[in-house]
């Protein structure tokens, strides 16, 4: 058995670098918060007594916010590739410049910093929901 990836599937590898080049930038914040802050290891987040918990808990949160939906995208995007390469990977690029930016404004302004980035993000995580539904359909209806 034999098994060819479409010929722009190699769009989709790129998003799926781009996010991961995303990922190594929030987690980089959040070691450098970790120096700036005093907030140790194994501790997640700062204690709310912290000084600066505020602070520190959102880039903390940023990062862990996009390790929470990060999975789920990326299996949608790579799946959907197989089909529709490059809506797929359009939308994964959309997802990973939305997330730079839901974690350079979170970290910068805090809660309220992050609402660019996670309308630019949704812009690409609920449509490939429906791209997802609609190619389920199409293999399940294919003769």
């Amino acid at each position: 058995m034999s098994f060819t990836l479409p010929k722009d599937y190699g769009y989709v590898m790129l998003s799926i670098a781009a996010s991961g080049m995303v990922n190594l930038y929030l987690m980089f914040q959040v070691g450098a918060a970790r120096k700036k802050y005093g907030v140790k290891y194994p501790a997640l987040y700062a204690e709310e007594s912290h000084k600066h918990a505020k602070e520190f808990n959102s880039v903390q949160r940023a990062h862990q916010n996009t390790l929470e939906c990060m999975p789920l995208f990326l299996i949608m995007m790579a799946t959907n590739g197989l089909v529709f390469p490059k809506v797929s990977a359009a939308m994964g690029f959309v997802f990973a410049v939305g997330r730079f930016f839901y974690g350079y404004g979170y970290a910068k302004y805090g809660p309220r910093g992050r609402m660019v980035g996670a309308v630019i993000s949704h812009l690409a995580d609920i449509p490939i929901l429906f791209v997802t539904a609609y190619t389920g359909y199409k293999l399940l209806t294919a003769n």
